[in-house]
């Protein structure tokens, strides 16, 4: 599912990374574009980028999309578990229960101001936008 929307050109372009390895404890990614990652982000490890997050893999650690004030960034995970998240200016941390983790990819986005996160299912990248100055597709 998630190949299929990267190989569409979606996300990718110029203005991304790739990061093909798992990120560990202390080690950092900033980028001033979007960040896709082909591995898992360890506790104590941050990606941080002006643009979205994608992770192939579990995200454990911290993350910042849309670090330059874009509330159009979001934030997509295999296992959707960071020690902290933010976009933007919005800054959330998992729930204190220790609440398992769905068996699916997640997405994490601004919605009415406050950070809300999804089950990712085949249809959910029509509701990302492609450049900072694009709207929600619907």
């Amino acid at each position: 599912m998630f190949l299929q929307f990267i190989d569409q050109g979606n996300l990718i372009d110029d203005n991304t990374i790739l990061v093909r390895r798992t990120l560990r404890s202390g080690q950092k990614v900033n980028f001033s574009g979007n960040v896709v990652i082909l591995g898992d982000v360890n506790p104590g490890a941050e990606v941080k980028a002006f643009g979205h997050v994608i992770v192939f893999g579990s995200l454990r650690g911290m993350v910042h999309a849309g670090a330059d004030g874009n509330e159009q960034a979001v934030v997509i995970a295999f296992r959707l578990q960071p020690t902290q998240l933010r976009i933007a200016n919005h800054i959330t941390r998992p729930p204190e229960d220790g609440s398992a983790a769905p068996d699916q990819p997640e997405i994490a986005r601004i919605k009415d101001n406050v950070v809300t996160i999804d089950t990712f299912q085949s249809g959910s990248e029509r509701q990302i936008p492609q450049k900072e100055t694009d709207r929600y597709l619907t």
